[in-house]
């Protein structure tokens, strides 16, 4: 499993599914280079059982993340088509109907290798033949991308675990205070709360108020 953080993120051009309708060829992150922040995050599979908890979850927050120049992108492994399925099905019935940000298809799993996050791996046998060790799907990987197209913050859980919306935003807002004050945000902080300069006294100061 590769760190990113601190690297610029992979580049990658795929089908995907996007406003939960359409279709498109070669959808890639670059577009929002200069512009936007990325939250970019992989989840195992379709109509299956965390996962759209998560991608709902997402979705509740898409406004909040776009108001603080942040796009959401989601990919897993599975093919443009079945997430066009899912998406025709009802949240009442498992479904991820009413999810608006895209969703990548990485059939060639490509995109999973190259972010670190797939399960299984491509080897030979006994034999010599091609073999996969492995599901080949997915972690649940998240990744912070900033306007640079460097990657900020990355996390990987496996399947069983679902990830806590709130804290990617809350990522975002200590990367976007940062770029702007240049202050480091201490453990736990959240926007609003007091941050630190870089030196001994303001971190001495901070600990004997806190």
């Amino acid at each position: 499993m590769s760190v990113l953080v601190g690297k610029k993120a992979p580049s990658f051009a795929a089908r995907a599914v996007v406003n939960g309708e359409e279709i498109i060829e070669n959808f890639t992150l670059d577009q929002y280079l200069k512009e936007k922040y990325v939250i970019f995050f992989f989840y195992p599979k379709d109509f299956t059982f965390v996962c759209p908890t998560e991608l709902h979850a997402f979705q509740e927050k898409l406004e909040e993340f776009r108001a603080k120049g942040c796009e959401i992108v989601a990919c897993s492994t599975d093919t443009e088509e079945s997430h066009w399925g899912w998406l025709q099905m009802a949240k009442d019935h498992g479904g991820i109907q009413g999810i608006t940000y895209p969703i990548v298809a990485d059939t060639s799993k490509t995109i999973s290798i190259n972010y670190g996050v797939l399960w299984g791996d491509y080897g030979y046998d006994e034999n010599e033949q091609l073999a996969a060790t492995g599901p080949m799907i997915a972690y649940r990987g998240l990744f912070l991308i900033d306007k640079e197209g460097t990657v900020r913050h990355q996390l990987v859980n496996d399947l069983p675990l679902g990830r806590n919306v709130n804290e990617a935003m809350r990522m975002l807002d200590s990367l976007i205070h940062h770029e702007t004050h240049g202050e480091v945000c201490p453990a736990n902080w959240e926007e609003g709360k007091t941050a630190m300069n870089e030196s001994h006294e303001d971190v001495a100061d901070y600990l004997a108020k806190n």
